[in-house]
């Protein structure tokens, strides 16, 4: 029986993954879908993007550049399109799955870590919930979270920008 779960686990990981590329290709703000194995055996999947998280941040970091823009091209040309795309930053962790993030390990402890701290390779640096499983996701490299970009409880989808270490 535990194959079939482990069999019926990862297809549904596939699964969720496979929605989650379904949202980000047809530029979807959210897919919600019920998936039955049987009379009492199903699988609801809600499936969103966090376009509010990620994009609020943004417009009032380009606005301010936007008139050094005009005294000095280069430097912020340069800026904005970082600021814009987090995940293509240098340092960005993403989500390896679609989920719920938490930023603590429990809803009234202290953050795994803050802007400025510095992490070790491996470090947890915050959970993600997937399918009532808590996965603890591990710093790729040492060295200092820059920015967060992702909010306590907030549903996250698969590479989804997550914070920035440097």
């Amino acid at each position: 029986m535990s194959d079939k779960t482990d069999a019926t686990r990862a297809s549904d990981v596939a699964f969720i993954e496979a929605l989650a590329e379904l949202l980000r290709k047809n530029e979807l703000s959210e897919v919600e879908v019920k998936r039955e194995y049987g009379e009492h055996n199903w699988l609801n999947v809600r499936v969103a993007r966090q376009s509010t998280v990620m994009a609020a941040p943004a417009p009032a970091v380009v606005h301010a550049p936007q008139p050094v823009s005009t005294a000095a091209p280069s430097p912020a040309a340069v800026a904005p399109t970082a600021i814009e795309d987090p995940a293509q930053a240098p340092g960005a962790v993403t989500s390896p799955m679609v989920g719920t993030i938490y930023l603590s390990p429990e809803p009234d402890s202290k953050a795994f870590v803050a802007v400025g701290d510095r992490v070790a390779a491996g470090q947890t640096l915050l959970i993600v919930e997937a399918m009532k499983t808590m996965n603890q996701i591990p710093a790729p490299r040492a060295g200092v979270v820059k920015r967060i970009l992702v909010e306590d409880g907030a549903p996250v989808e698969y590479g989804a920008p997550l914070m920035i270490i440097e």
